[in-house]
């Protein structure tokens, strides 16, 4: 298993967030955006690690194992919480991973979440819906349909954000994921799936006061 590369910021925080990328996106491009200069801008007692992962990882299945062995895990012997998140299909891979590791982590960022593919979401439309939707057993070997049978009852003490553009072509899916979890977790701003939309969700999620000011 190869290293993965991350980009860090580090405070000496007790909490640590852990971003994952869209595809084609790279770590350099959350530091562009400033969502490491927004959460320093606010003194909060937070890390954070953006990383990259290449779609070959991804369609092998070995990304989210790399994550959680190289940064999950021992994370959590040294945090007090340990958050993930993620921008399109990065937000797609932390429920994923969330799905398949439960426990794993603290808390979930979803920021424009892919809904996952149209024959997923047309399987779960044919049955009348997520709440009638049976999985079965082929269905359960494709973590798309895993992460939706996860949401069917998501645990209601774990902390979520959802966010996404109210233009987004994904919206719809989108907002099946987000109507899984209480009304002040969720947020619909105009805009589609584009880096202001995401930026002005980023700022919004750094404000519900997940992570306390530094000392």
């Amino acid at each position: 298993m190869s290293e993965l590369r991350t980009l860090h910021h580090e405070v000496g925080g007790r909490h640590l967030l852990v971003l994952l990328p869209g595809a084609y996106m790279t770590p350099e491009d959350f530091v562009a955006a400033g969502f490491f200069t927004a959460a320093e801008r606010r003194r909060l007692d937070l890390d954070m690690a953006a990383v990259h992962l290449d779609l070959e990882q991804i369609s092998s299945g070995s990304a989210l194992p790399a994550v959680q062995e190289q940064i999950l895990g021992p994370a959590r012997q040294r945090y007090d919480s340990v958050w993930l998140g993620g921008i399109s299909l990065g937000g797609l891979l932390t429920l994923c991973h969330n799905a398949d590791q439960p426990g794993s982590i603290d808390g979930l960022c979803l920021l424009a979440p892919y809904p996952g593919s149209r024959l997923t979401l047309n399987a779960i439309t044919r049955a009348g819906g997520l709440d009638a939707w049976q999985p079965t057993a082929e269905q359960l070997d494709d973590p798309e349909f895993r992460m939706w049978r996860w949401l069917k009852q998501p645990p209601a003490e774990l902390p979520v954000f959802v966010g996404y553009g109210s233009e987004d072509r994904f919206a719809a899916g989108m907002q099946q994921i987000a109507e899984r979890f209480p009304a002040n977790a969720r947020l619909a701003v105009p805009g589609g799936h584009d880096w202001p939309v995401w930026q002005a969700l980023w700022e919004h999620f750094l404000d519900l006061g997940h992570f306390p000011p530094r000392n």
